[in-house]
């Protein structure tokens, strides 16, 4: 019994030892200058650090860990931590500019008749509801559109049906799911999201695509309104309850 403790000290002591500060630097491609403000995410691990002003930052990280490097205008960098990686640190990254180009956009206005009675019944109306989110400044966020106590149990009430699209994306992905968490705890990972719309940073930390985030927020009854202008900050919270909600439905 007392050499298995050992076995077990001696694993846990060298898994702690694997794991390190890294330390990098990020440069421009094109001008070969450093870059600062750019955000770096630990796929792996789901932690965050960001680049100083000289391009260099630190995080934790061991070989196999998976490095996520996002800067507006740059394209997005995917790196595999290797063991020489950490063995020689002053590693250095360098990212490239995108070019923009900017894509026409129908604008389609109302159908106005000039009768402000008959305008007023033919406008849309946004049902969804508003929260705010702990720790940011305290404005308004749209939440689902039918977010009562009534809607909410329809809407999750399907749970029990195992062919049901919630029950088998959080089944399949409880792993991936259970980052959520993390990444809610995370305050560099949280100050990039804020300032997200595109999801490429929540499809990469969580591991899912696009389509099944989409999927996920409406069928815990987000409106469509809310998913096409919510920041990432507010689809992580978004998502962070349907899971919650989920899993007590599940006890």
């Amino acid at each position: 019994m007392r050499k298995i403790w050992v076995a077990v000290l001696i694993l846990y002591a060298c898994k702690g030892f694997s794991q390190q500060d890294f330390n990098a630097v990020v440069e421009n491609e094109t001008t070969g200058l450093p870059m600062s403000s750019v955000h770096v995410l630990n796929l792996t691990q789901v932690i965050g650090s960001i680049t100083d002003q000289k391009g260099v930052f630190q995080i934790q990280a061991q070989a196999n860990d998976t490095l996520y490097f996002s800067y507006l205008g740059f394209k997005p960098l995917k790196i595999a931590v290797t063991n020489d990686m950490l063995k020689f640190g002053n590693f250095k990254f360098v990212m490239t500019e995108l070019a923009f180009a900017l894509e026409e956009i129908e604008v389609r206005p109302y159908q106005l008749t000039g009768y402000l009675d008959i305008d007023v019944k033919n406008a849309p109306i946004n049902t969804a509801r508003r929260y705010s989110i702990s720790g940011l400044p305290n404005l308004g966020y749209e939440s689902g559109g039918n977010r009562s106590s009534n809607g909410l149990s329809k809407a999750l009430g399907n749970l029990f049906n195992p062919v049901d699209f919630l029950n088998n994306m959080f089944g399949k992905n409880a792993k991936q799911m259970r980052k959520l968490k993390l990444m809610r705890e995370d305050d560099e990972i949280k100050n990039l999201l804020v300032s997200k719309f595109d999801r490429q940073v929540l499809i990469q930390l969580l591991g899912i695509k696009r389509v099944d985030i989409d999927d996920i927020l409406r069928n815990c009854n987000y409106s469509d309104t809310f998913m096409e202008e919510a920041n990432d900050l507010q689809i992580l919270e978004a998502m962070s309850k349907c899971y919650e909600e989920y899993r007590v439905l599940q006890l």
